[in-house]
């Protein structure tokens, strides 16, 4: 942790972005490639494309129900990295276990209330027939399996927050190559249908957690845990809540957005919905690169900010800008020539192929704009000025994207084209709107206090 912490108050800036961002980006990746993988072996089932598209719906929902558990992770990165950059360690160690605790007891009431009101939930957004039949039958199985996610996010985080973006990305690694290969043998030797897609996945990830939880507590690598930390403490869970509702709610709210957005979709027809689906898996594919440096950037400012180095702070979130926009150009430019090849590998339907292909063909022209976006996000968040970081997310859905969808799908012959041009659309707006805020500098002011024992107003026991 010393090591990381003189690398990132003291290295080559591009040099300490990329060293911290390429494992991130490699853990993200490979987090996709899981989504892939179920994609892939989904679309072999009888009814194929219609299995694909009810994994697809039932992203957004996944992403409300976890995004609390997230804005508590992303609280929890920022008050640690700031207080590693004052050369603290009691503190990070008992905000970290507060993380783990508040993550386990949250996923289980969270599989609790979702196993009794999911299916119902998923009905009321418009699903019927397959799709809703496959979405529920994959969502049991996510619930389920909610304490393993959470909990190694909690881990992720931590390590994240001390500049170790390695060891989370071998976990993730080794979880994923697993979960190729138990994803056919849970589907078709068990039987299990799409639901074994889904319960390959909370295996191979609750294997992860178990040797993440291990690192944690029995070995001396970084911050080392022991079960006293685990204990509740309400001040310390009062800052991490204070500064991560924010962080949640905005994401609850932009994956309730999100899940308007796919009722809109859906209205244009199943085999849309598919293509839509397959079209975001290989985006967030594209994306990882600016998703890595974004997550880089928050450790990289909370330390910074910490140890009083604000310049240097600016200079991470210009380089990290720079990395991105590069990095992502290339990525735009092969996508757009490789988009019909990339969907047919997951199906060969006409329509599914046609439009899909477009819609990556057209996305492909904002994926710079994405670098920017991850970027200010990423440097919110480390900074704990996690109210900007929402409305930067919620504004680009709620205030642009979802107006723009109705505007175009009403007022214009684009049809189903209406989700995919007010995507480009608010995301160029919302980047002119975050670099304004970034230029406030309100971001500067770090969340944590330099008097011993202490984090913000409330003192640690």
């Amino acid at each position: 942790m010393k090591n990381n912490r003189e690398k990132i108050l003291h290295g080559n800036m591009r040099s300490v972005l990329l060293s911290l961002a390429l494992p991130v980006m490699a853990a993200n990746a490979i987090q996709t490639i899981y989504g892939l993988a179920d994609t892939f072996w989904v679309s072999k089932l009888a009814d194929g494309d219609i299995a694909v598209a009810a994994v697809s719906y039932i992203g957004p929902m996944v992403g409300v129900a976890i995004a609390l558990g997230i804005g508590m992770n992303i609280a929890g990165i920022s008050i640690i990295s700031q207080f590693v950059g004052l050369g603290r360690e009691n503190e990070p160690r008992k905000v970290a276990g507060q993380l783990v605790s508040f993550s386990f007891f949250f996923s289980v009431v969270l599989g609790i209330l979702g196993l009794l009101f999911g299916k119902q939930l998923l009905a009321a957004t418009g699903a019927e027939g397959l799709i809703l039949e496959y979405g529920w039958d994959y969502l049991q199985a996510v619930f389920l399996g909610g304490p393993a996610m959470f909990v190694f996010f909690a881990f992720q985080s931590i390590k994240q927050a001390q500049g170790d973006t390695l060891t989370p990305m071998l976990l993730a690694g080794a979880s994923v190559i697993l979960n190729v290969f138990l994803d056919p043998v849970f589907m078709f030797t068990f039987d299990l249908g799409i639901a074994g897609a889904a319960w390959a996945t909370v295996v191979t990830r609750a294997l992860s957690t178990v040797v993440g939880m291990y690192l944690l507590f029995f070995t001396d690598n970084g911050l080392r845990l022991n079960l006293g930390d685990l204990r509740f403490n309400r001040k310390i869970m009062g800052k991490i809540i204070k500064i991560g509702l924010p962080s949640g709610f905005g994401q609850s709210i932009e994956g309730i957005g999100f899940m308007i957005m796919n009722s809109f979709v859906l209205s244009f027809g199943d085999y849309t919905v598919a293509a839509f689906g397959i079209g975001n898996r290989i985006n967030n594919l594209i994306f990882m690169p600016a998703m890595g440096l974004g997550s880089a950037l928050a450790a990289v400012v909370g330390q910074n900010l910490g140890a009083n180095k604000i310049d240097r702070a600016v200079k991470a979130v210009k380089e990290s800008i720079f990395l991105s926009v590069t990095i992502m150009a290339a990525g735009a430019v092969a996508m757009f020539f490789a988009a019909p090849h990339i969907i047919k590998i997951f199906s060969q339907h006409p329509l599914v192929l046609e439009q899909g292909t477009y819609y990556l063909r057209l996305i492909s022209m904002s994926i710079p704009l994405m670098g920017i976006f991850q970027a200010f996000v990423g440097c919110f968040q480390g900074s704990g000025h996690t109210l900007m970081a929402m409305l930067v997310t919620t504004g680009r859905l709620w205030a642009l994207r979802l107006p723009m969808i109705i505007l175009f799908k009403y007022f214009t012959p684009l049809a189903e084209k209406s989700v995919w041009f007010a995507m480009v659309g608010s995301n160029l707006l919302t980047c002119v709107f975050a670099f304004f805020l970034f230029l406030s500098g309100r971001w500067k002011q770090k969340v944590v206090d330099e008097k011993e024992d202490y984090i913000g107003d409330l003192e640690l026991s």
